[in-house]
């Protein structure tokens, strides 16, 4: 009697083994590509406006389309429901741009769009759905908080992330 309950639960054990499995290759098909996903820390006294955070990432495909999004964590201390910034680009043949971004962070009535419980929100936040990169080689992004206040505090980690398309 002994084995066949242990025959019955090893049979039942394997089956969730294998749908683990083909739920988790599953999963893993369905990520998007991402030519790059980087977050960097703040400095725990707030982020000085001095502070340029830098990314850098190569791009080899000029043809792909790809969704370009800003990671923001804040925590429960920060004071705004936006944060602005300003983004250098440098292109691989060394042009320059400089955009300011505003990024909504809460709603009119304070309420965070992020995820996240306790102390902390994490925002992720499209900044283009559908960008080309003109040129194959390296581009380097530079980040820097915009909100006249020095330092600003509650913001405690930036990012960038780049993702194949969907459109």
């Amino acid at each position: 009697m002994n084995i066949a309950l242990n025959k019955q639960k090893l049979k039942k054990d394997s089956r969730q083994i294998v749908i683990f499995a083909f739920i988790a290759v599953a999963m893993y098909s369905c990520q998007p590509n991402t030519l790059f996903d980087q977050v960097q820390s703040i400095e725990t006294d707030g982020w000085s406006i001095s502070n340029e955070i830098p990314f850098n990432f190569d791009v080899q495909d000029t043809n792909q389309l790809y969704s370009f999004f800003m990671h923001i964590r804040n925590d429960d201390s920060y004071r705004y429901s936006n944060l602005y910034v300003f983004m250098h680009t440098r292109f691989p043949n060394g042009n320059i741009t400089r955009d300011t971004i505003e990024c909504v962070l809460a709603d009119p009535t304070g309420k965070w769009f992020g995820k996240g419980t306790g102390r902390f929100q994490d925002h992720k936040i499209l900044l283009n759905p559908s960008i080309k990169f003109p040129l194959q080689g390296i581009y380097q992004i530079q980040i820097e908080q915009a909100m006249r206040e020095e330092p600003l505090k509650g913001i405690k980690a930036v990012g960038i992330r780049i993702e194949q398309s969907a459109i």
